[in-house]
């Protein structure tokens, strides 16, 4: 499994670069159902001028587009760094009940989210979500860290 995380956070990675290449946040998400790519995404909020076009965001559109329905039960999201509170609650309305994070916004320099973490919103909630942290996390540092040089 934890070779699984691994290859998919580098899909995640790429979507990331992608989206700096594009002048956006470096910030890139896929969701991942049955070990097949289903939906993915980097933030696109610089160039569409759309405030809720997170990486998140975008990966969960791009899944519910393809399989023509909102109900992602079964399926993991991998990002970068942590999802925001929008895009963490997107995650679990959608029926993701696993998560596997890069980047956590405590192990961010300039992160501006005081004490978030998707487990205390979702401690808020009577819902669920299985994390797991740790997965390539200096890579995903790096990655938006070139964001913000």
């Amino acid at each position: 499994m934890e070779s699984n995380h691994h290859h998919f956070m580098g899909l995640a990675l790429e979507q990331a670069r992608r989206g700096l290449s594009e002048g956006n946040s470096p910030i890139g998400s896929v969701i991942v159902r049955d070990g097949t790519v289903i939906g993915e995404g980097h933030n696109t909020v610089t160039t569409d001028l759309d405030p809720t076009a997170h990486a998140e965001t975008m990966a969960i559109r791009d899944a519910c587009r393809k399989l023509g329905t909102t109900d992602l039960a079964g399926a993991t999201c991998y990002t970068t760094v942590e999802p925001c509170p929008m895009c963490c609650w997107m995650i679990v309305r959608s029926g993701i009940r696993h998560l596997v994070l890069g980047a956590r916004y405590a192990g961010l320099p300039d992160a501006d989210v005081g004490d978030y973490t998707v487990e205390g919103l979702v401690a808020l909630t009577a819902k669920s979500l299985d994390v797991v942290t740790g997965v390539r996390v200096e890579e995903c540092i790096a990655v938006r860290d070139q964001g913000s040089a």
